[in-house]
């Protein structure tokens, strides 16, 4: 009977403990469509002199479609159209990019926090720390975000990005 009585206060002290550390590990999921969201509009980059990238992200459903230009002194200089949509099995969106002229280009992108996101080519992303490319991007405010663009993990470049109101 003893012996019953200290396995069972065993047994419950270690599921007790057990509750105690998956509470504090498990993260919420995040709203991946909502945080998104925060893309949807008109934006510019200033890439060089007399150089500007222009995006405008329209809504489409759960996704939405990226019309990306490159303007130099008023003459476009690169084009590129994206169609991107959530994929609820993966909780991750996929991103078709064409640039004109160019081969299709397919990437994931998914938040990781409420302001941070990632992307990688598709074909990694069940392994995005060893992707060849990578872009991790960040909303530092609701009219402004960052994208550094990482080959081989080291920072090419990063373009910042503002709201046109």
């Amino acid at each position: 009977m003893k012996a019953l009585s200290l396995t069972t206060m065993i047994a419950i002290f270690l599921l007790l403990c057990t509750n105690g550390i998956q509470a504090q590990t498990m993260q919420t999921k995040l709203n991946q469509i909502e945080l998104m969201k925060q893309q949807l509009g008109s934006w510019k980059c200033d890439v060089a002199k007399d150089t500007t990238a222009f995006c405008d992200e329209i809504s489409y459903g759960t996704g939405f479609e990226i019309i990306f230009k490159v303007v130099t002194k008023g003459k476009i200089i690169w084009e590129q159209k994206n169609f991107t949509g959530y994929d609820k099995s993966i909780d991750k969106y996929i991103d078709a990019a064409m640039v004109k002229g160019e081969d299709i280009v397919l990437c994931a992108i998914w938040f990781i926090s409420n302001n941070k996101y990632e992307v990688v080519p598709y074909k990694d992303i069940s392994n995005p720390e060893n992707a060849s490319w990578k872009v991790e991007g960040e909303f530092k405010s609701p009219d402004e975000y960052v994208e550094t663009y990482l080959e081989n993990g080291k920072t090419v470049w990063t373009e910042t990005y503002t709201r046109v109101k």
